[in-house]
């Protein structure tokens, strides 16, 4: 099974009774603990499997404790509300019996009116950048062995950063960036799917941004990070296996913690989803 396909099954998760589901933990981006995006995807999907008629528009995430990726995640939904363009669910994830995450989300039927958008940067072609396996490949010598093959594992996401920076000595840079990235077996899935996938991706690199004006990266072994919650509005439907390009941003960082956004773009220039996240920056003191 290829990472991407892998992918795809996390997020065909099982119901287990009426408005109860479960997910799998491990897999997909991270091995040591469940990935943010992963929970977010799993928790969206098991919201769309109570919503057939209608898709997301908007989601908002808290994350409560560390996931653990040895176990299954249970995904309580809550119908909050049915209406006639409007439907609510509220989801919880629970892991040893307490919440990991809640998330709230909203569904819109198909309606027409005024539009307009931010244009989207001109930063070349995904191509014109190495992948993020290439990146890493270069710099595998300057980590432990023991740590080289989950380094260089593939992962279902790719992703082509824009001007990307040094892994472990990198300077203080602006906080806005961008990357490329796509998943080519998203190709035939269908709406709900295609919007899950994105959710998972729009956990990528966010929290980073927050780290560039400082000179920081996760590779340093000087911050721990962690994201603390995730609010995401869909404004159309997307296929994500053509690429898609993520601007992002962190217009303020204080009190150990970062504010984070991202504005999602599709090849054509369609602005397709926005993100915002606030995350853990704690400052890490050597021993």
């Amino acid at each position: 099974m290829t990472p991407a396909d892998e992918l795809l099954y996390l997020l065909d998760i099982e119901q287990l009774e009426v408005d109860l589901f479960r997910g799998t933990g491990g897999g997909g981006e991270t091995t040591t603990r469940i990935f943010g995006g992963h929970v977010i995807a799993q928790a969206l999907m098991a919201a769309y499997r109570t919503v057939p008629d209608r898709l997301c528009h908007s989601l908002h995430a808290y994350f409560i404790r560390p996931g653990d990726p040895n176990i299954p995640v249970i995904y309580q939904v809550d119908r909050a509300r049915d209406g006639g363009s409007f439907t609510t669910r509220r989801v919880v994830a629970i892991q040893h019996g307490k919440q990991i995450f809640n998330m709230s989300a909203s569904f819109h039927i198909d309606e027409s009116g005024w539009e307009y958008q931010h244009p989207k940067p001109d930063v070349g072609a995904p191509t014109d950048w190495p992948s993020r396996d290439e990146l890493r490949a270069t710099v595998v010598d300057q980590i432990p062995k023991k740590y080289h093959d989950d380094f260089l594992r593939q992962r279902p996401i790719e992703i082509r950063e824009v001007a990307p920076r040094d892994f472990f000595t990198p300077e203080n840079a602006d906080d806005r960036n961008q990357l490329w990235f796509r998943m080519e077996a998203a190709k035939g899935q269908g709406a709900q799917m295609q919007h899950c996938l994105l959710a998972y991706a729009s956990d990528m690199n966010l929290l980073g941004s927050s780290l560039r004006p400082h000179g920081l990266t996760w590779f340093q072994g000087k911050v721990m990070s962690a994201s603390l919650d995730h609010a995401m509005w869909f404004h159309t439907p997307i296929d994500f296996s053509d690429w898609h390009l993520y601007d992002l941003d962190a217009p303020w960082t204080g009190g150990a913690r970062g504010f984070n956004r991202g504005a999602i773009y599709s090849h054509s220039g369609e602005l397709v989803a926005s993100v915002a996240q606030e995350g853990l920056m704690r400052p890490l003191k050597k021993r």
